[in-house]
């Protein structure tokens, strides 16, 4: 699954995804897949990302436009 929102808040924090993929303890590489839809998110990462963005899950994977 393509996660765009997460593409898009982080470069509306003007964070690059080194800065995340620390954050979340991955390596920048993972982080990238996520981003791109290559591999799967652990819901621990969404809910971290989710929390760091102060947005909610939903709004993270695009079910709502409510953050």
């Amino acid at each position: 699954m393509y996660f765009r929102r997460l593409r898009d808040m982080r470069e509306d924090a003007d964070l690059k995804q080194t800065d995340i993929a620390k954050y979340l303890g991955i390596q920048q590489t993972v982080y990238s897949r996520y981003e791109r839809g290559f591999q799967t998110i652990p819901l621990e990462h969404l809910i971290r990302l989710a929390d760091y963005y102060r947005v909610s899950l939903d709004y993270l994977v695009g079910r709502t436009d409510k953050r």
